[in-house]
């Protein structure tokens, strides 16, 4: 067998990393029940929890991060098997999974969210949290949030490719090994709808060479079952707002309007011009509208009306 194949590119390291990860300051590592988180923290006032999309890690924050944390208390940890945390067991990758994981790390850290904000996947993991009781925020946001399954023949054969190649021990090498070539990934970041800067590139250059990071990413996509998710979806009764950028390629801006029709009450807000990766892209136009949504959650009158509901 060619070893090139076999031996990784390189798994993260934080000593090695510390020096160039984004608000590396705000970093810390925190132990829950023998399961290790990568975390992020800046900022003060009420908490936010900041859930990023398959894929990414906290980097993905580092610009929108910090005009949040000029309101709240932002906490944004590393997804299980992605970045700098630890891998989840096959149970954990799941939805249900994941989001009971991310609950228990809440309680560790003793906050209360009064709002969830997730990216693509990570707002389904938010919304998990609501449906089984494990928090209770006043609202959630979701950008370009990824609820429901794939339309059409990707629907079908996505999901049996996503296992496939996760039952692959080889697949998250090759990949990896592939992805430093920058040039594979930057097409693969334009293929999202977004236009990162070279920074932001760099950052998913490092993450998609680690064999470790690839196996956490490809783990959660052949694990997760949207179609009993999207089920669920009507029964979530805390403000759901959901951010639609209208060049994303990845969760066509249309999805966010089925989920409006599925969920009673969502509000749902277009973006125009930003892609899949639009709070790295405009970090201030996605700040603007999640401060505002929770402002209108937070009132009284939304408090009086979420009550008699």
């Amino acid at each position: 067998m060619n070893a090139s194949l076999v031996d990784p590119p390189g798994a993260l390291d934080w000593a090695s990393e510390r020096d160039r990860w984004p608000h590396a300051d705000a970093s810390r590592f925190v132990d829950v029940d023998g399961f290790g988180w990568h975390v992020q923290q800046m900022g003060r006032g009420p908490a936010l929890l900041l859930l990023h999309g398959t894929g990414a890690s906290t980097h993905s924050w580092r610009s929108l991060a910090p005009v949040l944390a000029q309101r709240f208390t932002v906490i944004a940890p590393d997804l299980p098997g992605h970045g700098f945390t630890a891998p989840a067991p096959r149970s954990g990758q799941t939805v249900p999974g994941m989001a009971a994981a991310v609950a228990a790390l809440v309680e560790h850290l003793g906050v209360e969210p009064v709002a969830l904000v997730g990216h693509s996947a990570g707002a389904a993991i938010a919304i998990r949290c609501c449906l089984d009781d494990r928090l209770n925020p006043a609202s959630v946001i979701g950008i370009n949030a990824a609820l429901l399954p794939f339309r059409g023949p990707a629907g079908l054969l996505f999901p049996p490719l996503a296992r496939l190649l996760f039952l692959n021990p080889f697949t998250p090498r090759v990949f990896a090994r592939r992805a430093a070539d920058r040039r594979r990934v930057e097409r693969l970041l334009r293929g999202t709808g977004s236009a990162l800067d070279p920074d932001g590139i760099d950052l998913y250059a490092r993450l998609f060479v680690d064999p470790g990071h690839v196996a956490g990413t490809l783990g959660m996509m052949a694990n997760w079952d949207l179609a009993r998710f999207a089920r669920d979806l009507p029964e979530l009764d805390v403000p759901l707002l959901l951010i639609a950028a209208e060049n994303d390629r990845t969760i066509p801006a249309g999805a966010a309007d089925r989920v409006g029709r599925i969920v009673p009450g969502a509000v749902v807000e277009r973006l125009p011009g930003l892609g899949h990766l639009a709070h790295e892209e405009d970090a201030g136009a996605v700040a603007e509208r999640i401060e505002a949504f929770i402002a209108r959650a937070d009132s009284p009158a939304a408090q009086a009306r979420q009550a008699v509901d």
